[in-house]
């Protein structure tokens, strides 16, 4: 018998902050896996002058995850300190590049359990009716759902998590 695939609301939230956290904890999970095993080598390997790589996307990943927690659960608004940390990842480039280079895997996972940690703390103060309330964000074309913010911040890190698969199915095989 083939196992049954489901998303099951997360206990400890309401009924649909509890499937948006079973999501969240889904799709983290496949990225992890993506990178399981790799090195600061792999990590910094830049396919090409263009492309990004593996340890910035993991960065970026965090970074908007933070951002969107710090914008929308944040009990307290973040410090201009804690925004300088998370700004050169924001946005993938040469910064981000530069700023996530030599880090280790480890380092990298740690930042992303950190930082869902936060959401998780944030998401558990939340009711289903506030992920249907619009939300306005300066880097927004237009006002939208806190559900939508969210369902954003899923979608980054899923696209990304595709590039990180493209990128480690084309590292150089190190003799």
């Amino acid at each position: 018998m083939v196992p049954l695939l489901e998303m099951v609301p997360t206990p400890g939230y309401t009924p649909m902050v509890g499937a948006l956290v079973a999501m969240l904890h889904a799709t983290r999970a496949s990225t992890v896996d993506a990178v399981a095993g790799l090195d600061v080598t792999a990590l910094d390997h830049q396919h090409d002058p263009s492309a990004n790589p593996i340890g910035s996307l993991l960065a970026h990943t965090a970074a908007i995850e933070w951002c969107y927690a710090a914008t929308t659960l944040a009990g307290s608004p973040s410090s201009p300190e804690e925004w300088a940390e998370w700004q050169p990842f924001l946005r993938l480039g040469p910064d981000a590049w530069a700023a996530a280079r030599g880090r280790s895997l480890d380092a990298h996972l740690e930042r992303l359990r950190a930082v869902r940690a936060r959401t998780l703390d944030g998401l558990r103060a939340v009711e289903d009716t506030r992920l249907t309330e619009l939300v306005t964000l300066p880097w927004l074309r237009q006002p939208a759902t806190h559900l939508w913010v969210w369902y954003h911040v899923m979608e980054d890190e899923l696209n990304h998590r595709g590039q990180i698969r493209w990128l480690r199915s084309r590292l150089p095989v190190v003799k």
